[in-house]
């Protein structure tokens, strides 16, 4: 037990929770001191006790359930697409004369303003959340596979020729491990653009989720119900990024 208290403390994601609890009793003191007004910037306590009247109540469970299904479905999505148009990008260089203009056209617009076309393609519920957070993802996966292979030492690539290996032995043993080092570097960044993709598809139109409420809170002018809800999307992205820093230590062991 202590092993693993020693580990957490030493780790990022304890920085950046003590970072942000130090954030909020800075916040709090400014509040109750005068120093910051409460209709721009209501106080930690204040918030809290909206976000508490949200799960007392039991209806931000409903939002929750719709965000976290359309940004997981969208990150699970755009990691599979990313990887494998990578995959086919850098194996074929014909399908990266088609792929690779493409994806630079998308990476290169705010792909956020994308949102409005996919609710009048696919509606308002959860579809077209899902496709705005997997593009968001799949873009981002896409140039983490493509330089991840395109950067492999090509002498390694021509010894493991020389022995007798394949394609599917390079595959295997040469550019999977590269490109699992690239995808996990990118993979906290793709947790917050699945989360972008889902909260602003539901922030242009939508009946549930935070996006929803969000937008809401905005057109009451309600601040501190806009903060609650801030604070908790990045208290659900903080557990994400540490779920994914554990991922990446388990499967970058052999680093």
């Amino acid at each position: 037990m202590r092993g693993l208290l020693n580990s957490w403390l030493k780790s990022a994601s304890f920085r950046r929770t003590l970072a942000f609890v130090v954030l909020l009793v800075v916040w709090e003191a400014g509040a109750r001191a005068g120093w910051v007004s409460p209709f721009y910037a209501p106080a930690p306590s204040a918030v809290a006790k909206v976000l508490f009247d949200l799960f007392a109540d039991g209806q931000i469970w409903t939002h929750l359930e719709a965000t976290f299904a359309a940004a997981l479905a969208g990150l699970a999505g755009g990691l599979v697409l990313g990887i494998l148009l990578g995959f086919a990008a850098a194996l074929v260089p014909l399908l990266a004369e088609l792929l690779e203009p493409v994806m630079i056209l998308l990476n290169a617009i705010p792909r956020v303003i994308l949102a409005p076309l996919f609710v009048i393609w696919l509606g308002i519920d959860l579809a077209s959340k899902v496709a705005l957070a997997l593009i968001l993802v799949a873009v981002l996966v896409f140039f983490s596979v493509y330089s991840g292979i395109k950067e492999v030492d090509q002498r390694l690539v021509e010894r493991v020729r020389t022995l007798g290996g394949g394609r599917r032995v390079l595959i295997r043993e040469v550019y999977v491990p590269s490109v699992t080092a690239w995808v996990m570097a990118n993979l906290k960044v793709a947790v917050g653009f699945a989360f972008t993709g889902a909260v602003v598809g539901e922030f242009v139109a939508s009946s549930r989720g935070l996006g929803y409420l969000l937008q809401f809170a905005q057109s009451t002018y309600n601040v501190s119900l806009t903060l609650a809800l801030i604070a908790l999307i990045m208290a659900f992205v903080l557990i994400l990024f540490a779920l994914a820093e554990r991922l990446e230590r388990r499967l970058l062991r052999w680093r």
